[in-house]
């Protein structure tokens, strides 16, 4: 696992390379392939290619496959920038929540601190510690959860959980 900065430096290093393939003459379709090249380092800076591919693996339910691919970034405060330490957090919470929703609940509220960029994650986020929220008999707080994941959620993709979980919450 490389640290985020030495992605930045194989870029840079790519693109002064393409300068001086232009400055040397008879090069410049060498320089403009290295510039585009370079593209590749500067994406896996902003999207880790760890989190991509655990992303990849959930959507097919391999959460076993996801955990593999999560487990390979050793250090995430130095290998993530902010918001991919978010989506870190995010989809071990994910991955617990089917075993552990205690455990869960830390991993949750720390992507939320962390941020995430898309406002669909973050209602799911919110919709998971509502629901651990219920099963420990907090309701205020689980009321709270669930009126601003509902605000969140602007395509209306979780109103049938939300909707389910409102009637929970009426019988505690």
């Amino acid at each position: 696992m490389f640290h985020r900065f030495i992605k930045l430096i194989i870029a840079v290093l790519m693109i002064a390379f393409a300068i001086y393939l232009f400055i040397d003459g008879g090069n410049t379709g060498n320089g403009i392939f290295l510039i585009i090249l370079s593209a590749i380092p500067i994406f896996l800076y902003y999207k880790n290619e760890f989190i991509l591919l655990a992303f990849l693996k959930l959507r097919k339910q391999d959460f076993a496959g996801a955990k593999v691919w999560l487990d390979k970034i050793k250090n995430p405060e130095t290998a993530l920038v902010r918001k991919q330490q978010g989506y870190y957090n995010y989809l071990h919470g994910l991955m617990l929540s089917q075993t552990n929703l205690h455990q869960s609940e830390k991993f949750f509220k720390k992507a939320i601190e962390l941020g995430l960029s898309m406002d669909m994650d973050l209602a799911v986020a919110k919709l998971n510690l509502a629901g651990i929220a219920m099963s420990r008999r907090r309701k205020m707080e689980a009321t709270a959860l669930l009126n601003e994941a509902k605000k969140l959620d602007k395509q209306g993709m979780l109103n049938d959980q939300i909707k389910m979980m409102k009637e929970q919450m009426k019988k505690i």
